[in-house]
């Protein structure tokens, strides 16, 4: 009998105490664990499984003197009972969260660019109007799925393509060419693209996940003839360098408040915009500790243009 039959069946969708039984024992891999963890004998825990079995007509466990091992069909239920927990985890969230109080834990992904540059050094201000909020920061250039609940929060280089995400448009950042003083003083100002061919380029890695106008700008800029380069797999790496006096380097635009120091390379040379993006799911829309962050980012946001703003008047 296939299992994905069988999960449709009414006894089973409403046998929740059997489905929690199964999952702690398939994380657990033991029997006798899963009922530590329940707190119920080793043959309760069994009893309840050989009745799960039974109400499928299959197996789900393979049974081993190490341990028990999923077995295809059990593999099928676990996934389904993991994507349970996750939601029941996120609803208990939003119990927590109807409370005045913004506290508990918070699973924030970002580019690692972005996240080290950006937003980790904002931080403080965070934490200090919210002293009980936690974040788990996930910096990495994979995209993590939110409706799957592989984080909270999300600020993304681009729109979110799912449809069942909450998702606000933060700003738009471009790709520009960067040098410190001492570089520039060493070997020179390039004054056109030409002369890029004298000096090394400093640039995320054509080969990593990046956003695509940062990509396209490389891509043109070396078709000018650079013979020296440093790939590195994130921008800062990139920033690293160009700090060390290495070369002259494609960031973003967004670390020009927090490292004046940078001097920008041939102004008239920059990427496309990117637009950046902070998403969560649907199902956290109105939880405590996604809006304090949200708001704390916008604020965040509003201040960063407008110190941009008068960078650029004065």
């Amino acid at each position: 009998m296939d299992v994905r039959k069988a999960s449709f069946d009414v006894g089973l969708v409403m046998d929740w105490d059997k489905l929690r039984i199964f999952h702690a024992v398939a994380d657990a891999g033991s029997l006798t664990h899963a009922g530590d963890v329940l707190h119920l004998s080793q043959s309760a825990v069994s009893r309840q499984i050989r009745a799960l079995e039974e109400m499928l007509d299959t197996t789900l466990f393979h049974r081993h003197a190490r341990g028990l091992i999923l077995t295809e069909q059990g593999e099928l239920l676990f996934d389904a009972t993991q994507s349970m927990t996750k939601r029941l985890d996120a609803a208990a969230a939003r119990i927590r969260d109807s409370e005045e109080g913004v506290f508990g834990n918070l699973r924030v992904t970002t580019t690692i660019g972005f996240g080290s540059i950006w937003l980790a050094p904002r931080l403080a201000k965070l934490y200090a109007k919210y002293p009980d909020l936690s974040l788990d920061l996930m910096l990495e250039e994979r995209v993590l799925d939110l409706p799957m609940r592989e984080a909270d929060v999300a600020i993304r280089m681009k729109e979110p393509s799912q449809a069942d995400l909450i998702r606000k448009r933060l700003m738009d950042i471009r790709m520009e060419l960067f040098a410190s003083a001492e570089y520039l003083a060493e070997n020179g100002t390039p004054k056109s693209l030409q002369d890029l061919s004298r000096h090394r380029l400093l640039c995320q890695a054509p080969d990593v996940v990046q956003v695509s106008a940062g990509a396209a700008l490389v891509r043109e800029l070396m078709t000018y003839g650079i013979p020296r380069t440093l790939n590195v797999n994130n921008y800062f790496g990139v920033l690293q360098g160009v700090l060390g006096n290495l070369g002259i380097g494609v960031l973003p635009d967004y670390l020009t408040q927090d490292f004046p120091q940078l001097i920008r390379v041939l102004p008239s040379v920059e990427s496309n915009d990117v637009p950046v993006f902070l998403a969560f799911p649907e199902e956290l829309r109105g939880s405590k500790r996604v809006e304090a962050f949200r708001d704390f980012v916008v604020e965040e946001v509003v201040a960063y243009r407008k110190a941009r703003q008068g960078m650029a008047a004065g």
